[in-house]
């Protein structure tokens, strides 16, 4: 039976980080993936869905986006392949994984037939899989998800997307602008229901106006052919369908009992702080927690879980300041916390200072103002979480991220030059409004007259 310091089963974000960490760190690493290694982001995730974006909005032919996915996806696979992987030092077998006990376990290859490993310590990153709610008919009308929405060789002629998060925003808009005819159903009272209300309100606005259709508060009742039923007799007709409303854990399979490894009722597995399963010798990271839903956040706790393991450094990941966006026109990111959970957890000593994008130069030549960046201040004037929409709020999330990570007030941030005209104004002219009314305060105005008033005293 081989051996190795550090098993990982599963090839996506926490998978490759996780390996590749160990790797660097010297050890003797093995990855052990069903497909190709890659996972969601690249080939049914992050990677496609941009490229889709992007082509949707430059020429809205499909045909045209479709290469631009295939092209996306195969000019970055390379960096994830089990090349590049063995050419940094991991160990790569193309299988299924499956713990027989505490320290080991075997790699179903196939024909190959079946390869018995012992580990030290070992990493669970199988990630998860598109979910679909339990509503009568929908398994039955072959519905589209994220995994599968890539398939078709034709624009659909009229859609129906049940979400209205993250995913069925994006992908609803790109295939409104490749044609189809779209509507999005949202159970909860808005689009992006964890983000900002008016970021919701502002996309919805945006989204009707490119001719799709919005419905929040719609609970899908049942599905029939070609047709989703709601509400009050509400009838949502459809080519095809994309549901876009949850994510169930990949633990199927594992052969976690025979690991000692716990699993909660919705089969996700269970971690503590340092992401230490029940079998201390095992980790996990990414979706399979059901503690990160993103592939930044999936990688950082890769990297703290296989330090952790193999150098004993006592710290888990700092996901307080991982910021995420929405990759709709115009983007939503945010960081940190919402106005909403500011007032929850310090009350009276929390507030918001918003600022129009109508204030900001760039937006105004790009002919771009309905955005706006939301800072949300804590105690002793500092950000504790911030939300951007406006084209490229993902790039701009990123040092307001820095911000919040480091505590900074709004006056420290404001002390950073930043670059004329940019996007990245909005932030910074939000943070100065807040310098301004805290030197309007009577208390500072008080202070500074009088240091005003002794410097003139002092050159007379």
């Amino acid at each position: 039976m081989e051996s190795y310091d550090l098993v990982v089963a599963g090839g996506g974000s926490a998978g490759l980080t996780g390996a590749r960490t160990a790797a660097r760190l010297g050890a003797r690493v093995l990855l052990a993936e069903v497909n190709e290694p890659g996972g969601d982001c690249l080939w049914t995730g992050c990677v496609p869905s941009k490229a889709l974006l992007h082509a949707a909005a430059r020429d809205g032919d499909f045909g045209a986006a479709m290469a631009q996915v295939r092209r996306a996806v195969a000019a970055v696979a390379p960096h994830d392949s089990a090349e590049a992987l063995e050419a940094q030092g991991v160990a790569v077998v193309r299988g299924r994984a499956r713990f027989t006990g505490p320290r080991t376990l075997e790699v179903e290859r196939g024909e190959e037939g079946t390869r018995r490993v012992r580990f030290r310590y070992a990493l669970i990153a199988t990630g998860s899989a598109p979910a679909l709610p339990p509503v009568p008919g929908l398994a039955g009308a072959g519905p589209l998800t994220s995994d599968t929405v890539w398939e078709p060789a034709e624009p659909p002629e009229r859609m129906v997307v049940l979400g209205g998060g993250p995913i069925g925003c994006e992908l609803g808009q790109a295939f409104a602008r490749l044609g189809a005819r779209v509507t999005v159903a949202e159970m909860a009272d808005r689009l992006l229901p964890r983000e900002e209300p008016a970021a919701g309100e502002l996309l919805r606005e945006r989204l009707e106006g490119e001719g799709v259709t919005v419905l929040t508060g719609f609970r899908a009742e049942r599905v029939t052919d070609g047709a989703v039923h709601g509400p009050g007799g509400r009838v949502l007709p459809f080519g095809r369908l994309l549901v876009t409303t949850g994510r169930t854990a990949n633990t199927s399979g594992l052969g976690l009992a025979a690991a000692g490894v716990a699993v909660t009722g919705r089969g996700e597995v269970q971690v503590d702080s340092r992401l230490r399963t029940a079998n201390r010798r095992i980790y996990a990271a990414g979706d399979v927690t059901g503690r990160s839903a993103f592939t930044h956040t999936a990688g950082a706790q890769a990297a703290a879980a296989v330090t952790h393991a193999l150098l004993g450094l006592r710290r888990g990941p700092d996901l307080t300041a991982a910021p995420w966006v929405t990759f709709t026109d115009p983007e939503v990111a945010r960081v940190g916390m919402s106005a909403a959970q500011a007032k929850e957890h310090y009350g009276e000593r929390a507030r918001v200072r918003v600022l129009s994008h109508e204030r900001v130069d760039r937006a105004v030549t790009d002919g771009r103002t309905d955005g706006f960046t939301a800072l949300v201040i804590g105690p002793g004037g500092r950000i504790v979480g911030a939300t951007v929409v406006a084209p490229r709020a993902g790039e701009t999330i990123a040092h307001l991220a820095t911000a919040v990570r480091l505590r900074w007030t709004a006056g420290e941030y404001a002390k950073t030059v930043h670059p004329y005209p940019t996007y990245a104004d909005g932030p910074w002219q939000a943070a100065l409004e807040e310098v301004y009314a805290s030197l309007a305060a009577p208390g500072t105005r008080r202070a500074t007259g009088a240091l005003l008033a002794l410097r003139r005293a002092l050159r007379r």
